[in-house]
């Protein structure tokens, strides 16, 4: 899909993002079925009615935490790194972009003033959460794909 991206280095999903131009008809999941969070799109017309539901518990294993941003202002570099804190490349999310963080490492810079949302497993942990490391010089930063 042309507004989709599957961020991949060797055979690894690092993320999925979807551009805020995405528009189809129906139910569009993006993530797969191994990821701890879902990620989706709906759109239904006017009359839709999605009938009334619960939720049942189930449980699930999760070993990572996964993260989804939703941009409502500004602009976000992210950057990608392996788990073994060497820089990848990084992408430019911008006003109704959506990602889901799936695996490796990342870092961000504000390009613009930002508001998003974060959504993740919790509770949250606080440092014991992650692991902090030195981030790419500048001179190493690759942006690809489309700068909003």
């Amino acid at each position: 899909m042309e507004h989709v991206e599957q961020v991949r280095f060797g055979d690894q999903l690092y993320a999925i993002i979807v551009r805020a131009s995405f528009r189809e008809p129906g139910i569009h999941f993006f993530s797969t079925p191994e990821l701890s969070q879902q990620l989706a799109f709906m759109s239904h017309p006017q009359g839709k009615t999605i009938e009334p539901h619960r939720h049942n518990k189930v449980t699930r294993e999760v070993h990572y935490t996964q993260e989804v941003l939703l941009i409502q202002k500004g602009k976000l570099q992210v950057d990608f790194y392996t788990v073994e804190e060497a820089y990848l490349e990084s992408r430019v999310l911008g006003v109704g972009d959506i990602i889901l963080l799936c695996s490796g490492a990342h870092g961000f810079h504000v390009l613009e003033p930002l508001e998003m949302f974060e959504i993740k497993q919790g509770p949250y942990s606080g440092e014991a959460d992650k692991t902090r490391f030195a981030e790419a010089s500048p001179s190493e930063i690759r942006i690809k794909g489309p700068n909003p």
